[in-house]
Parts: C-alpha cells; sequence; structure tokens
C-alpha cells in the first residue's frame, strides 16, 4: 500500500513539477510574445525582461518588442509587414499591441492562469481577448485556454457570455483610424474559439560539435482559422478566402544561452515560419570587460612647506598654466587671507587639476577648509553621480593632505549644478582594504542641496570652457504603409562654448549617409504639418544644421534651475524658449514650467522659416513613484500644432541604467483630424552605453511611435532641465549606489 501512495505521488503535479518550473523558461511566440506558437499560455518572463524578435513566413514579416513590465503584466508591441487584405497581393503595415496580466501562479494542484488583450490597441486584424491556463508536468508544459475576436474564427461554441447579456454575442467591426481602446468589443463575439497545445522539453542530443541543449519541442491547436484576411476580415467574417488548412502548428524552439532564442515551425498547414530574438534583462547585463576605477593610493605623507610659503611663491601659477595646458580656460587663484588658504589651494589644483583631467573631467574649482576639501567637476564619462563621486574620490586621494577627512564633490552639467554631496575619506579607504563596501559609502554620504558655492579662495579653471564631440545617428520611423520601417544614417558633429555667467554657444552640423526616410509619402494631415512632413525635410538636404543657438542655464534659488535659449532650437523649429524646474533637496517629485515662441523651419534646416510659429509651453510633473522603480511624467498644455491637452508618460529605469516606457497624449484634436492611430503614443527603451562596457554618459535611444502624425507633438530643445538635472537626485544616487566602487 505504501508503495501504491508514494507512486501515486510521484505522478501527481507535486513538488517535481513545482521545481521543473524553475528549471525551465517560459520560451517565446511567433507573435513576440511569451506562449505556444500562434496561441499565448499563461507563462511569464523573469520580471524587467526585455525581448526583440524578428520572424519570417510567407506573406509575413514580424517585428516585436517585448517588455514584461512588472512581475504580473506582460506587454508587447508588434509590428507586421502583412499581405494587403483589400487588394489580395502587395504588402501593408499593421500595429498592435499586446497585455496580457497573471490571475494566479501555479501551485502542486492549481494550474497558472492569465487573462490577455490582443491587438486591443490597433487596426483589430488580429484583435482578441482570451483566458488560459498553463500546467508543468516535468519535462511537459501543458496549456489551454478559450478566446474571443480573431481566436474565436474556428467558430468552435456559441460564446457563453451571451447567456448572461445578449449584447456579448455580437461584436462591433468599426476602428475608425485604429489606435483606440475599443470597450465595446472585449469579450465579445456570437462564437468562442478553444485552443491548447504542448511544450515539452527535449533531453540533450549528442552531437559531433558537442551537447545540444536547450530545446522545446511544440505542438498546438490554433483557434484562429485564418491564415489570411483576405474577404474582407474583420469588417466581414463570413465569405473570406483566407482560411488556414489546418488549425494544427507545430514547431522547434532553441534558447542556446540566456540571451538568443531561435525558433522554426510549420503553421497553419501551409507555411514555414523563422524566427530569431535577443533577450536582456536590465539588471543582468552581458559580462564585459570594463575599465578599471583607478586604485586608491594611501594618504600622502605630510610635506615641509607650509601653505603661507606657497602663496608666496610666485611660480605657483606659472607651473600651474604648464600643467593644465590640455585644459580649456584659464585657471585664476583665489584671494589669498590670513591663514593662506589661496595658495595653499593653488598648490593643490597643480597637483589635482591634471590628474581629474586624465581621470576624463573637466576641473573647476578646488578648495580647502580644514578637515574639508571641496572639489568642483563637469563633464567626464561617468553616468551615474555614485560613480562620479567614486572616481573624484579615487583621483583626489594620492593629492589631498592627510588631514582632510572629508570631500565635498559638486558635479556640474551644462554650467549648473546638478549635484552635491559629502563623502567620507575614511569609508573609501575601509572599501579598498577589504573592510567596506559601496553600501557602507552610501551610508556615510550626505547629499545636499544643489547651488554654486562661491569660495573667494577657491583655485578655479576660468572662461571660456570649448566641448565638441562627433558621433553617429540614426532617425527611424516604423508604420509607413509602403515600408514597415523608414530609416536615415547619418553622422553629427556638435561643439559647446561656456562663458561666464552660465551662457554657452552651441550648435552642430549634421550629414546624411543612407537610409529611405525621404521616401516617405506626403502628409495627408489636416492639422499644420509640424512633424508629418519628416520625409520632406530629409530630402530637401544631405548637410543640415540641426541646431545652433545660444542659451544661459543658471540657478536662482538653491535646487531650482532656469534655462532660456534663442536659435535652431532643433531640426524642425526655431525661436525662443524659456523654462524653469524645482527639484526640492530629498524629494521624489519635480515640477516645471516651459513657454516657447517658435516658427517652422525650412526643410533644407538652415536658416530660414515657413512662416507657420506658434507659442507652445507645458506644465509638467516629475514624480517616482513608490513601486518597482517606476516613474511618472504627466505634462499639460499647448503643442506645436496649436492644440491644446495633456501626456502621460510612465516608465521604469532599473539599477544598470535601462529604461522602457511609454507614453500617450490626448488633445482637443478630434480622432478623425489626427488621422492614423487617432491620438499621439509610443514606447521607447534607453540603454546606457556603459551597459556594455566603455565608459560614457550616452545612451542609446529607440523611440518607437505606432505612427507620425502632428497632433500632440513638443519642442524638443537639447538641454531641457529635468534631463540636465536628473541624474544628480537624490533618488539617483540611491539607485545607482553600487557605482561608487566602479
Amino acid at each position: 500500500m505504501r508503495r501504491l501512495l508514494l507512486a501515486a505521488a510521484l505522478l501527481l503535479p507535486g513538488a517535481a513539477g513545482a521545481q521543473g518550473l524553475d528549471e525551465v523558461p517560459a520560451t517565446l511566440s511567433n507573435f513576440g510574445r511569451v506562449g505556444l506558437l500562434e496561441m499565448p499560455n499563461a507563462r511569464f518572463r523573469p520580471d524587467g525582461t526585455v525581448e526583440g524578435m524578428l520572424a519570417f513566413r510567407h506573406q509575413r514579416r514580424f517585428g516585436t518588442v517585448n517588455f514584461q513590465a512588472l512581475p504580473f503584466l506582460e506587454a508587447t508591441f508588434r509590428l507586421t509587414e502583412r499581405l494587403n487584405a483589400t487588394a489580395g497581393r502587395g504588402t501593408t503595415s499593421d500595429r498592435a499591441f499586446d497585455v496580457k496580466l497573471r490571475v494566479w501562479d501555479e501551485n502542486a494542484w492549481r494550474p497558472a492562469l492569465a487573462i490577455g488583450l490582443q491587438d486591443f490597441l490597433g487596426t483589430g486584424l488580429y484583435a482578441g481577448e482570451y483566458v488560459v491556463a498553463s500546467k508543468r508536468f516535468w519535462g511537459l508544459d501543458v496549456s489551454g485556454g478559450v478566446g474571443w475576436g480573431r481566436l474565436a474564427t474556428g467558430n468552435d461554441l456559441r460564446n457563453p457570455l451571451g447567456l448572461y447579456d445578449r449584447r456579448f454575442e455580437t461584436r462591433p467591426r468599426s476602428v475608425g483610424t485604429g489606435g483606440t481602446f475599443a470597450l465595446n468589443s472585449v469579450f465579445r463575439g456570437p462564437q468562442v474559439g478553444f485552443f491548447g497545445g504542448v511544450e515539452y522539453s527535449l533531453p540533450a542530443i549528442a552531437t559531433p560539435l558537442g551537447e545540444l541543449d536547450g530545446l522545446r519541442l511544440k505542438v498546438e491547436y490554433s483557434a484562429d482559422a485564418l491564415r489570411d484576411e483576405r474577404g474582407g476580415y474583420p469588417a466581414r467574417t463570413t465569405g473570406l478566402r483566407g482560411r488556414a488548412d489546418s488549425r494544427w502548428n507545430a514547431g522547434l524552439d532553441w534558447q542556446p544561452n540566456r540571451f538568443v532564442n531561435l525558433g522554426a515551425s510549420f503553421v497553419h498547414g501551409t507555411d514555414l515560419l523563422l524566427r530569431a530574438s535577443l533577450r536582456l534583462h536590465p539588471d543582468e547585463p552581458p559580462i564585459v570587460p570594463r575599465e578599471a576605477p583607478p586604485p586608491l593610493v594611501p594618504r600622502p605623507a605630510p610635506v615641509g612647506e607650509t601653505a603661507v610659503e606657497a602663496a608666496a611663491d610666485p611660480s605657483w601659477t606659472e607651473r600651474l598654466g604648464r600643467a593644465l595646458g590640455g585644459v580649456s580656460g584659464r585657471v585664476r587663484l583665489g584671494r589669498d587671507d590670513a591663514f593662506g588658504e589661496a595658495g595653499a589651494n593653488a598648490a593643490l589644483a597643480a597637483r589635482l587639476f591634471p590628474a581629474l583631467r586624465a581621470g576624463g573631467f573637466v576641473p573647476l574649482s578646488v578648495a580647502l577648509h580644514g578637515e574639508e576639501a571641496r572639489i568642483s567637476v563637469a563633464g567626464g564619462r561617468f553616468r551615474t553621480v555614485a560613480q562620479v563621486a567614486g572616481r573624484v574620490a579615487r583621483l583626489a586621494q594620492g593629492h589631498l593632505p592627510p588631514e582632510v577627512e572629508r570631500l565635498r564633490v559638486l558635479w556640474e552639467r551644462d554650467g549648473v549644478v546638478i549635484a552635491r554631496l559629502v563623502l567620507l575619506r575614511e569609508a573609501f579607504e575601509q572599501a579598498a582594504a577589504g573592510r567596506g563596501s559601496a553600501e557602507e559609502i552610501f551610508a556615510t554620504a550626505q547629499p545636499l542641496p544643489a547651488f554654486h558655492e562661491r569660495d573667494p579662495a577657491a583655485a578655479t579653471l576660468g572662461f571660456p570652457r570649448l566641448s565638441w564631440g562627433v558621433a553617429p545617428t540614426l532617425n527611424l520611423q516604423v508604420g509607413d504603409p509602403q515600408s514597415s520601417v523608414r530609416w536615415q544614417l547619418g553622422a553629427a558633429a556638435g561643439a559647446r562654448l561656456e562663458l561666464p555667467w552660465g551662457v554657452a554657444l552651441a550648435g552642430g552640423v549634421a550629414q546624411r549617409l543612407a537610409g529611405n526616410l525621404d521616401g516617405g509619402l506626403p502628409s495627408d494631415s489636416v492639422l499644420p504639418h509640424v512633424r508629418s512632413d519628416f520625409a520632406r525635410y530629409a530630402r530637401a538636404g544631405s548637410t543640415t544644421l540641426p541646431a545652433l543657438y545660444a542659451e544661459r542655464l543658471w540657478m536662482p534659488a538653491p535646487d531650482v534651475y532656469a534655462r532660456a535659449t534663442a536659435g535652431l532650437l532643433e531640426p524642425m523649429f526655431g525661436g525662443l524658449s524659456g523654462e524653469v524646474l524645482w527639484r526640492p533637496h530629498g524629494a521624489t517629485w519635480a515640477v516645471g514650467l516651459d513657454v516657447n515662441w517658435v516658427a517652422q523651419r525650412q526643410y533644407t534646416q538652415t536658416v530660414g522659416t515657413l512662416g507657420y510659429s506658434v507659442v507652445t509651453g507645458h506644465a509638467s510633473l516629475y514624480a517616482d513613484l513608490p513601486w518597482w522603480n517606476t516613474y511618472a511624467v504627466l505634462r499639460g498644455g499647448r503643442y506645436l500644432a496649436g492644440d491644446w491637452g495633456g501626456t502621460l508618460e510612465v516608465g521604469r529605469r532599473f539599477a544598470s541604467g535601462i529604461e522602457v516606457g511609454g507614453f500617450a497624449t490626448l488633445t482637443n484634436v478630434r480622432f478623425r483630424d489626427f488621422g492614423e492611430g487617432s491620438f499621439d503614443k509610443g514606447i521607447y527603451v534607453r540603454v546606457p552605453f556603459d551597459v556594455f562596457g566603455p565608459q560614457s554618459r550616452s545612451v542609446a535611444a529607440l523611440n518607437i511611435r505606432p505612427v507620425q502624425r502632428d497632433g500632440g507633438q513638443r519642442l524638443a530643445v537639447d538641454s531641457p532641465l529635468w534631463a540636465v538635472s536628473r541624474d544628480g537626485r537624490d533618488a539617483a544616487l540611491r539607485e545607482g549606489a553600487g557605482w561608487f566602487l566602479r
């Protein structure tokens, strides 16, 4: 009897099944979401995972971005280049957005359950809803579910919700200009469809090249009985000529490592589909060689020369100038006093400024005050305030007098202080000796309100200060009816000359190298063409002035930033722009206001205008949310086309600096006047270059708008105050504390 009970326990989905959940990761489907092949399942990726996929089959090409936005929420953006169902030949593009919500997890007896919406903001070609359950039995994962809309084209059973309300038996088919959430269609339709399938983890296979592991066999019965939309779907549901030969699909999935996913499948009884994807967990980026931080040398021994003797030596100025030959701007010595502080600061600057310069910073000032050294820097190749402070502490260690115990580090960007904090020298020494950590450095650090400290005795780098750079550029537009992706590759050179009083002159030159952005269709917008003429701008000139302006950034009060800019502000607009931002010390929020008078620039992007001008501006609220390192930005005001409304942006920022988020803008422009898409919306992924090894503050940004229209468009200046000051906040210091020792 005991043997029978033991055998029964092993066969039941108990501990072994739960262990299998941890051992076998969820896999991607052909639609770019976690699932079987064409159908979803109730599995999810680890929280935060981002995955991009390309898939190819006859008359179809898919490009997707999948994001495990929250532990229980999966979001997928999909761009499809498909057969033109209206003509029955040629291709057209379609955009879709899917979400899947976990209802509950699997346990020893209960399957995992999820509910999802497919293509709920698109044209409705793939729109459908589903409820799906999944249960794992060791290496076999079994899923089954019921679907509505596109997932009910198999017409398996009358919609059971119709027993509750007969209105559930009809499904509206009109989508207007697309891009809206049709609540009156959700879980509605005369029929529902059943789907199900299995995913089996194959044992490792021995090959002449080594062991092949990570293969999974997938077999499913699809609820979607259509191969394509010939015959008029979704406007019609009868007389369709695009039905699939079979609802059975089968394929293989292979994950050779934690970053790559490959798949091949035979679907609809006729088509072979191939797909490949790249996956990244923002908190676990690829391990790449990084530049090691400079060693923390012992404190120097006391020297015999006193500060007063140093001040009396006129050769200090000459020696300092020679040491800083590579630094833009002249070094000004402070006014001396009875204690000889100016001389001591000059002596320290002669040693410290070249070291900071060699470490990638622009040294701005240094001053000694008893046991505290105050060091101000700008620029640098480092993105986080913790890494900036840590590098400055290491570079200064061998040059500071032994009696200095505290470092007050000021970090400037574009002429304003974005971070100001006090560090204990001993905390870095303990960490270097293996008796401390980055967390202990953070625990002893003291963030201070941000403002410019004026120290008459400090040795200071004077003006002008010149910085410049050259970088590649890539402009992407997705969703063009004739081409899924329009792009333009180029190169840009820019420079910024900083002058006294926070004034700067900045500009750039761009050269188009290749691309098809200039082949976009002419705009059919009834609104002023503030953005939709992007193809015309791309055609008009190969060498352009994307920006050329004068601006002043300053701080009228602690933690208050101000900006005034005049000139060619961005590729499509020039004029006057003003902005203020209040970022209270220690707060998790900030508020800003910008007001702009701008005129539309010529298509050649030189100095002329087209005659259209507008006053635009917004009040903005920036807030860190208390869940999963998320944040929100809420804006309200007037946009470039003269429309009034608001924008909501929600994103998530990981410890690595990677950000993923989305935005939506609603204004007083009617959906039919806005055009295709109904309102402005999009998603973005921002990846700092330092994730891949090189020390850089640059960020690779992928912004995906399903369609580029004119409503809800904002001015894009080079130095918005939130972007300038964001990395210096107390919250940014806390989130990036691990960078103190990197």
